[in-house]
Parts: structure tokens; C-alpha cells; sequence
């Protein structure tokens, strides 16, 4: 099923926190089952509980008692024999005696099967903690099996779990203060391959050791490009002389995807769909990890792998993860805040270097009063501040064709006078009618012919027009167009809008250049009389205004020829990013768009164009992404002009993030999403 998201390589985990019963392993276990119970109606495929919550963790000499021992490992036998109807694999945190001593491990168990037992590492002995008094250290123990009750199984801390049925799973376990320590056991554990770690953690609560556990957890999944599944002892545990918060979250190579309520009342189960695909992704982009892996794992034991089965259901399930609908731009107020005032200072640094290095005091630039000329400008404008250089030298010109509107033409002015430009107004339409005519063009003989050489002589005549100006004035010509531009081709090759002296935009897509001029206008970069002429802009429809409307007809639009930016920039990003195949970008955005009220929107995204997708429309607009993208357009992008990368998410700079060959093609692709997309 379509909808399914064990289809498009994810994975749903858990963190899961009950409530602890002290030094009772039989109720314990008749609530970790309980729990698991809940995952498994869920469709989970790993669900991790606390450290030591088969028999509490916070009980001191208790865990040296034979009588509590016996009892635990006869609950974990009750759980693997309760596990065999249930899909999640649970690791589950258990005082075990081994040879002549008692290890703190998490046990994992699944349909039936304990799996193996990972014991603890390094033991904490400092401040609050003292569990060298009661347990040995599982460091350097590999190759080793245990046996509880009947069952015998691997035992060590060189033990991975890859799922036969799920490609990209592969689960590594480390107990709380592993975490802690400079060379955490994960590190090496992903090294090996495992991309799913989880951290059963004890961990009493203290102020500000919350956010010291996120920050851990955090970047042991970005260090690691791994999910990360952390799961902190709760209710329940003894309060002589601590207390505890039940903190869960789950990590996602740097991001949070999931947290649950500290100090839960009642049992918690953290939730989140985990893209493995996009794990398995970074690690081949960053051939940097590998290397290490090889350095590393040269002096490490060998991992042994145990593998289960997950046969994971391929039924709608619903998806527990949040997928922004821009992901160029985050609905977080303060991240976007934050994302804006960098982008704009990238472009801003970018164009002010450049103009330092090669001793030009003047820019040209074409303004048409649409959002990317705009932008380009007030990139200028801040440029010349930060130099000292007067912004009459700053050489701007309007430069209206057959289809310019009155209303564009109008902001163009007002923005050049409100920004102190030097402004002209140069009508290319007599140029552009004499080459038409001289080319033997229907239009040269009055007919009303609006095809691609239509079009792409005004194009051209306006960037023949900047780069002579520049020459006259020893200037340079500032590129106005963007990233998302650039992927769909939608520019004029050359002697066009393709090309420039310096591209201020090239790494902006066009769903941000919205949001850094509403930023520009909330941040008081400049006059108030600009940020009104920037509003204004804001709300006028993104055309190229290069064919003549007809009498009752609508102007020529771009997105109803290229599509909604808001699905093209999603397409970009994740094709660009990740590389994700066309099935799961349109499972994504199916995520993202099929729902107005599903999800934040950006700060100051107008409400009146807070619209929804269906699958349908989606697959359409996908469709002719992969067209244009890996079809015709990448010469357009093989001779772009110099730029600075702006945005995380990649550049199309041929010296930068993405190369590929100009005489590509979209078959595979367009294949895939015929395959793999239903019609609706």
C-alpha cells in the first residue's frame, strides 16, 4: 500500500517509560508487556525501556540478592515467551549474573527469541552513583554467550541486530553512562553499520540534566548519522534520596524528532517514524565516515551480527514525524528568524567580497518589481552600506517588454527611488519588435504570436541591455535569479537571465527569497517606506510577464506552467539533499500537502494561500520536476555564473554540490513514479 510507511524506508520506534515497581521483577514485567503491547498495535519495530526496569534501578544492595536475581531472569523468560505474537523488538534493561558477576545489560527479545544481552560498558562510581559496588564493567567482554534458564544467547558488547526485511535497519545498544564518556560504545557500533541506537538510561533527575542528555543524545545522532532512541527511568523509582523525570526523545541525524512529557503520571510511549533511508544516504555522501570506520574498527573487536525478522505490516499506519511543507524554510519562528538573518548575510558578505576582490564601486542590476530582482536589489543595497559606498552607484533599471503590468512597473520605481538607486526606465519593445521583424517573425508582421522566441528576445535583449550598461559604467551585473529557477530551467540560456557578472540568488529557492524579504521588512533593514513598496511586492503573482494577456484572459503565470514553487522547492530539496527515489518525495509531500490544518505553517505565511495538494496533483507536479530537472536543464546549470551557496538543503553550482552531465536524462526516474505512484 502506498501509504505504507515501512514502503518508503521507514521505521516507527519507541520510548517507552512504565512504571516501576521496586524490586518486584513480576509486576515489572506485566507492565513493560503491557507497553509492548501497545507498540505492537502500533506497528512499531523497536521499542527501548529504561535502564534496569525489569527490577528497578534505584535499589542499592537489593541487587546483590540471589532471591530479587532468580525472579528477574524468570520475568525476561515470561517476556520472551509473551514476546512471540509481537512485532517490536524490545530492549529492555535487566540486572543479569554472568560467570562470577552481575551485569547491568539490556536484554533485546523478539517473537519469541532473546536475541542477545548487551552489557554496560562504563559504570558510574561519582556523586549519586555507585554501581561499582554491585556490577562488573561489560567493557571488553565480546564473543561471549549467556544462559537464563533454557535459553542461551550471544552475550558482550560486540553484539548488532540488522533486520533481515528492513533494509537500513541495524540496532546498537549502550546503557545511560556509556553515553557520557569521550569515546562512547555508539560510536563504534555505527561505525560498524548500526544505524538505530538506543540508550536504556537510570539517570535521576537534577536541574539541567535534561538538556545535558539532549545535547548528548543530539549529537551522538549527528556524529553518528543516526537515529538515536533514549529512554530514562520514571515513576515509580525509589525516592530516598533521588528523583526521576521519565524523559524520552528520539534523535534523527542532529534533529529531535520526538519527545515525550517529563514527569509523566502515567506510563509514556514516545513515538516517531524514523527515515532510515535518509540515514544510509548521509553515510554514502560522507565518505569521511567510512574512512573512520576503517581506522577505527581496524583496532576493534569484530562485531558479531544477529539478525531477526521484522515482517513489518504494509497497511496504513499513519506517520508519527513531522514533515515541513517548506523545507527551506522552517515553520519554527525562532529557527527561521535565525535561518533568514543568515541567508541574507551570506548573500550580502558574498557580493561584498566579490566586489572588494576585483575593485568595482558600481552594480547593475534589471528590476521588474517580482520578488527576485527585489531581493537582488536589497542584497545590493545592505552590500553597499557595509562598504561605505553611496547607493546612487548602484545602477538600477526597469526595463518594460509587451506583457509589463502597470502594477509591477509601478513597484520597480517605487523601490529604486525608496532605496536612493541610481533609476532608468529603458522600453525594450522597440528593440525587441525591429529584431523580431528582422528575424522574419510572425509578430514583426503584426501577428499575435507568443511562442518561445517571443519570449525569449525580450529575455535576452534585457540582459544585452545590463551587460553593455555595466561595460559603459565599469560595473558588474548582478543575477537576479534563483535556485528553484535554475532547477526547472525556467530561465533564458546565456544572453539571458541565466547569466551574470555575480548570482546573488542562485542558492536561494524561491519559497525563502518570500520569507528573507518578509525578514528584511520585520528586522528594520531599511526605511519603512521600503518595507511598504516590499509588502506590495509580496502579494503580487509570480509571472515572467513576457506574454500579453488577451482580452479577459489572466496573465501569463508562471506556476501554472512549472508548478506550485511550494511542491517544486519540496521536490528539489529531497532530490538535491537526499536523493531520495521519486516515490518516497511523493509519499513525503503527500505527508506535508494533503492537509491544510495538518502541521505549523511558517510565520507570516498568508492564510488565504494556505492551501492543500492531493496525491494526483502531486504526482503531476513530481512528474515534470524530473522532466526538467534530470531531462534538458542541467547545461543551463553546467555554465552558472559564480554565487555563494545559501541554503542547507544544496546548491546547483557545478563546483559546488551538484554535478552531473548536461546530456542526462529522466528516464529511471520517470519510470520509478510511474511504477511506484498510484494515479490517486
Amino acid at each position: 500500500m502506498f501509504r505504507s510507511l515501512y514502503r518508503h524506508g521507514f521505521a516507527r520506534v519507541a520510548a517507552c517509560v512504565g512504571r516501576s515497581h521496586i524490586a518486584d521483577p513480576d509486576a515489572n514485567a506485566a507492565e513493560i508487556l503491557r507497553l509492548a503491547e501497545r507498540c505492537n498495535a502500533d506497528g512499531v519495530a523497536v521499542a527501548v525501556f529504561p535502564e534496569l526496569c525489569l527490577s528497578g534501578y534505584a535499589l542499592e544492595d537489593l541487587l546483590l540478592q540471589e532471591t530479587l536475581l532468580e525472579r528477574v531472569e524468570a520475568a525476561l523468560s515470561f517476556l520472551v515467551e509473551a514476546s512471540c505474537g509481537l512485532m517490536p523488538v524490545l530492549v529492555i534493561g535487566a540486572p543479569l549474573r554472568h560467570r562470577n558477576r552481575i551485569y547491568n545489560t539490556a536484554a533485546l527479545i523478539h517473537r519469541g527469541r532473546l536475541l542477545g544481552v548487551v552489557p554496560k560498558s562504563y559504570l558510574p562510581n561519582y556523586r549519586e552513583f555507585y554501581e561499582k559496588r554491585h556490577f562488573a564493567s561489560g567493557a571488553g567482554v565480546t564473543g561471549e554467550t549467556i544462559r537464563i534458564g533454557a535459553t542461551e544467547a550471544p552475550f558482550g558488547t560486540d553484539l548488532l541486530f540488522p533486520a533481515e526485511d528492513l533494509p537500513g535497519l541495524v540496532l546498537g545498544v549502550e546503557v545511560c553512562e556509556d553515553m557520557w564518556i569521550p569515546v562512547p560504545p555508539s560510536s563504534l557500533a555505527a561505525l560498524a553499520g548500526a544505524t538505530v541506537l538506543a540508550n536504556l538510561s537510570g539517570s535521576p533527575i537534577t536541574i539541567g540534566r535534561a538538556e545535558s542528555r539532549s545535547l548528548l543524545c543530539r549529537s551522538a545522532s549527528s556524529r553518528c548519522l543516526a537515529a538515536y532512541i533514549y529512554a530514562a527511568a520514571g515513576p515509580g523509582e525509589s525516592t530516598t534520596d533521588l528523583s526521576w523525570d521519565g524523559q524520552t526523545a528520539i534523535y534523527e541525524d542532529g534533529e529531535v524528532i520526538a519527545e515525550g512529557p517529563r514527569f509523566p503520571a502515567e506510563p509514556q510511549v514516545t513515538l516517531a517514524d524514523i527515515d532510515l533511508d535518509r540515514l544510509r544516504q548521509e553515510r554514502a555522501q560522507m565518505g569521511s565516515f567510512e574512512d573512520n570506520a576503517r581506522e577505527a574498527l581496524a583496532r576493534a573487536p569484530s562485531y558479531r551480527r544477529v539478525p531477526f525478522r521484522l515482517a513489518p505490516p504494509e497497511t496504513d499506519l499513519g506517520f508519527h514525524r513531522t514533515v515541513e511543507r517548506f523545507p527551506f524554510v522552517p515553520a519554527d519562528p525562532a529557527r527561521l528568524a535565525q535561518d533568514c538573518y543568515e541567508g541574507y548575510n551570506i548573500q550580502v558578505a558574498g557580493l561584498a567580497q566579490r566586489l572588494q576582490a576585483i575593485g568595482t564601486r558600481r552594480v547593475v542590476i534589471g528590476i521588474s518589481g517580482g520578488l527576485d530582482s527585489t531581493h537582488a536589489l536589497i542584497v545590493a543595497a545592505r552590500a553597499f552600506d557595509q562598504l561605505g559606498l553611496p547607493r546612487s552607484d548602484i545602477l538600477t533599471y526597469t526595463m518594460p517588454g509587451f506583457a509589463t503590468s502597470d502594477e509591477t512597473k509601478g513597484n520597480a520605481h517605487r523601490l529604486m527611488a525608496s532605496l536612493g538607486t541610481r533609476a532608468a526606465e529603458l522600453d525594450i519593445r522597440p528593440a525587441a519588435r525591429q529584431m523580431l521583424t528582422d528575424m522574419g517573425h510572425p509578430f514583426g508582421r503584426g501577428e499575435e504570436v507568443y511562442d518561445v522566441t517571443f519570449e525569449n528576445v525580450q529575455a535576452g535583449l534585457r540582459t544585452d541591455y545590463l551587460f553593455r550598461l555595466a561595460n559603459q559604467h565599469d560595473a558588474i551585473v548582478i543575477g537576479t535569479g534563483d535556485l528553484s529557477e535554475l532547477a526547472l530551467g525556467w530561465c533564458t540560456y546565456g544572453v539571458g537571465d541565466q547569466m551574470s557578472h555575480y548570482a546573488v540568488n542562485a542558492g536561494v529557492p524561491k519559497t525563502l527569497i518570500q520569507h528573507l524579504i518578509r525578514w528584511v521588512i520585520a528586522s528594520g533593514q531599511f526605511e519603512a517606506e521600503v518595507g511598504r513598496t516590499l509588502e506590495a511586492i509580496l502579494e503580487t503573482e509570480i509571472s515572467p510577464e513576457l506574454v500579453p494577456a488577451r482580452e479577459g484572459e489572466t496573465i501569463q503565470s508562471t506556476e501554472s506552467k512549472i508548478g506550485p514553487y511550494a511542491l517544486q522547492d519540496f521536490n528539489l530539496f529531497y532530490t538535491l539533499r537526499y536523493g531520495y527515489r521519486p516515490s518516497k518525495i511523493a509519499f513525503l509531500s503527500l505527508m506535508a500537502w494533503e492537509d491544510a490544518a495538518r502541521g505549523p505553517w511558517p510565520p507570516g505565511f498568508p492564510e488565504a494561500k494556505r492551501g492543500a495538494y492531493a496525491l494526483p496533483e502531486i504526482r503531476a507536479w513530481l512528474a515534470v520536476f524530473l522532466r526538467r530537472f534530470f531531462g534538458f536543464s542541467q547545461f543551463k546549470r553546467s555554465a552558472l555564473p559564480n554565487g555563494p551557496k545559501v541554503a542547507a538543503g544544496g546548491a546547483l553550482s557545478p563546483r559546488g554540490d551538484w554535478r552531473a552531465p548536461s546530456d542526462g536524462n529522466a528516464r529511471a526516474w520517470l519510470d520509478e513514479l510511474e511504477r511506484n505512484v498510484p494515479q490517486g
